[in-house]
């Protein structure tokens, strides 16, 4: 491709010189001339220029004189180079210039390079990317304890769900239980003729009814077991676990709003995170200062030239940071502390309020268990008690033994849910001061 260029490049050159004027490239030419040859002997890599002197008149001699003509002369046979080096010669005026090409020209001698390169981090890059790092490690595992603390929650709520579906069951048994009783008794009084038969089958519906509650608690207490199962982990199908306990523990509790207050703003886990990510966004905000400082690069090397020796290099690079100063880098991460600062600002004042309404949801849970406690229970066993005996005796009907009964499951029942209602509120104080509050 070089050669084709230099070859179109030539062809003009010598048309160039064809028109410069023959006298001009007579005397460049020299007296180096041969005879001329035919056209189809010259080869397709020379040019054939043929230069001739022109001839003139001469007013002074009479016309009548024969004219003479000089002898013919004979072109010169040159070459590109020739027609090229005669272009630079005589009309840009180099000289010194080699015009003859080969292959061997372009084509380069084997090399065999060698180059180390050390690069160091000026302002203390490594340091503080180490300190930005440990920055998120505290701050991922501080999620990883909200997590944790919100999980150890649930699963002590679903504990004391799965006691108050077995109270419930219980009651729902013993209460049919009771009836059955009852409706035994019935039946020989009927069989005695002392009743009629519109008062068994009375009490026979009743009785599908209290049936009809124990199947009702069974699913519930099923339901709620594998709940916690769930919230376990494992194969919730394959464990076996059984609950120890009872709804029906009571223990009272006494706390003040500054000692809770106190100790959620020290325990929160979630305030903790939000402080350590404004830890990390400061860290991430001295890595950034610090990227703007430029590197130094320290290389060197050597090229082995098997025929010519070797050549050995050093040198010495550091970037120029004429625009590039790291301002993007630098500017997330102080928007990223704000952002930190005004979480840390806004959970503050969510752990106060969550602390303030656990704990007077936990009062009034509370002052509900005290007014249970104050012989309502007591009561309601001895109505039915009593009333099962005046049955026997014959002194009270069935029915008023049906309305014992039912008064006395739906107290029980409600003093369950209250104690399941106070253990919760419990919880929610715990979960609001991150601190175990049960003893």
């Amino acid at each position: 491709m070089f050669q084709r260029r230099v070859l179109i490049l030539a062809c003009s050159f010598a048309t160039a010189i064809i028109v410069c004027g023959p006298t001009f490239a007579q005397t460049q030419i020299g007296k180096a001339r041969g005879p001329v040859k035919d056209p189809a002997e010259v080869p397709v890599s020379e040019a054939r220029v043929t230069i001739t002197q022109p001839t003139t008149s001469r007013n002074s001699v009479a016309k009548s004189q024969p004219q003479q003509q000089e002898p013919p002369t004979t072109a010169k046979r040159i070459t590109i180079s020739d027609a090229v080096s005669i272009f630079l010669q005589v009309s840009v005026g180099f000289s010194d210039i080699p015009l003859h090409f080969t292959g061997s020209d372009f084509v380069k001698p084997q090399t065999f390079d060698y180059d180390i390169s050390q690069t160091f981090e000026l302002g203390g890059k490594r340091q503080k990317r180490i300190d930005a790092a440990n920055a998120d490690s505290d701050l991922a595992r501080a999620q990883f304890q909200i997590v944790v603390w919100q999980l150890t929650n649930d699963v002590k709520k679903k504990f004391f769900a799965v006691l108050l579906a077995e109270s419930l069951l219980n009651l729902a048994k013993e209460n049919q239980k009771t009836f059955a009783e009852t409706v035994k008794h019935t039946t020989e009084v009927f069989k005695l003729g002392e009743i009629s038969g519109l008062d068994l089958q009375r009490l026979e519906i009743e009785k599908f009814k209290f049936d009809t509650d124990v199947a009702n608690s069974e699913r519930d207490y099923e339901l709620a077991l594998r709940d916690l199962r769930v919230t376990l982990g494992g194969d919730y199908q394959t464990m076996d676990i059984e609950i120890a306990g009872a709804i029906d523990y009571y223990q009272p509790y006494e706390f003040s709003l500054p000692d809770l207050r106190d100790k959620a703003l020290a325990a929160r886990p979630d305030l903790k995170a939000a402080q350590l990510s404004e830890q990390a966004a400061n860290a991430a905000i001295r890595l950034q200062d610090a990227q703007r400082i430029p590197d130094l690069t320290v290389g060197a090397g050597i090229e082995q030239v098997p025929a010519a020796g070797s050549t050995y290099n050093f040198g010495v690079g550091i970037p120029l940071p004429i625009s590039n100063r790291n301002q993007g880098e630098r500017a997330k991460a102080l928007i990223q502390r704000m952002k930190a600062k005004n979480d840390q600002q806004l959970i503050t004042n969510q752990v106060v309020s969550d602390v303030d309404k656990a704990l007077v949801a936990f009062n009034i849970q509370k002052r509900r268990v005290e007014l249970y406690r104050t012989g309502v229970l007591a009561k309601v066993d001895d109505i039915q008690r009593l009333t099962e005996f005046s049955l026997k005796a014959g002194e009270s009907s069935t029915l008023e033994l049906l309305d014992a009964i039912r008064t006395r499951r739906e107290t029980l029942a409600g003093f369950y849910q209250t104690l399941f209602d106070y253990q919760v509120s419990l919880l929610d104080l715990e979960l609001a001061t991150a601190t175990p509050l049960q003893k």
